[in-house]
C-alpha cells in the first residue's frame, strides 16, 4: 500500500512538472492557484501534541485552489493535500480552507482549518505508533514563508491533527518542515 501511495505521488509530481510549459493552453490558472511540495519531520515532539512516538519524515503535496474570498487583508482559498510517511507510520489526506496574507516585501503568513483522514492506529496497540482515537481528525496548518519571484516560494510549514477530545484517546500529531510553492 505504501509503495502505491509513493508511486501515485511521484506520478502526480511528474504531471505537475510536465504541465509547467503548457499552463496557458491547459488553463490551470483558472482553477489551481498554487502547488506546494515539502519534506516534513514526522510526529515532531515538544509542540502542540507534546510528545513523539513515530519516526521518520513525510513527503507533503498540497494544492491550493483559485476560488477566493478577501478578508482582513488576505485571501481565503480551499486546499487539498496529503503527507506520506517514509517510515511506514501514519499518513494522512486533508482538505480545508487557508487564509493567507501576502506582504509587499515577499513575506507571507498562512493559517487554516479543515479535516483529515489517516491510516494510523486509533487505540494504543504499539508503543511506536500514536493512538489518534478517530479515523477523521481536525487539521490545523500554519505556514510562514518568502515569495521568491512572482511564481516561487519557500516556507516553514507546521500542521497539527487531532480529534479535539471528541474521541478517546487523543494523542494528536504534529509535523514541521520546509516547502516549495509554485504559483500558477
Amino acid at each position: 500500500m505504501r509503495a502505491q501511495i509513493i508511486k501515485a505521488w511521484i506520478f502526480s509530481l511528474g504531471c505537475i512538472a510536465s504541465s509547467h510549459g503548457y499552463t496557458n493552453e491547459w488553463k490551470a490558472a483558472a482553477w489551481l492557484h498554487e502547488v506546494k511540495l515539502g519534506v516534513l519531520h514526522h510526529d515532531t515532539g515538544a509542540l502542540w501534541s507534546g510528545f513523539r512516538r513515530e519516526s521518520g519524515a513525510d513527503f507533503n503535496l498540497e494544492a491550493i485552489f483559485s476560488p477566493q474570498y478577501k478578508i482582513l487583508g488576505g485571501f481565503i482559498r480551499p486546499a487539498l493535500g496529503g503527507s506520506v510517511s517514509t517510515a511506514g507510520d501514519t499518513s494522512k489526506l486533508y482538505s480545508g480552507v487557508r487564509w493567507q496574507y501576502d506582504h509587499t516585501s515577499g513575506l507571507f503568513f498562512s493559517v487554516g482549518f479543515g479535516g483529515a483522514v489517516h491510516n494510523g492506529d486509533l487505540h494504543l496497540q504499539h508503543n511506536d505508533r500514536k493512538a489518534l482515537g478517530s479515523r477523521v481528525l481536525f487539521h490545523i496548518p500554519i505556514e510562514i514563508g518568502y515569495r521568491v519571484g512572482a511564481r516561487s516560494s519557500l516556507s516553514v510549514y507546521f500542521d497539527h491533527v487531532s480529534n479535539a477530545n471528541f474521541a478517546d484517546p487523543n494523542e494528536g500529531m504534529d509535523s514541521l518542515g520546509g516547502r516549495y510553492g509554485y504559483r500558477f
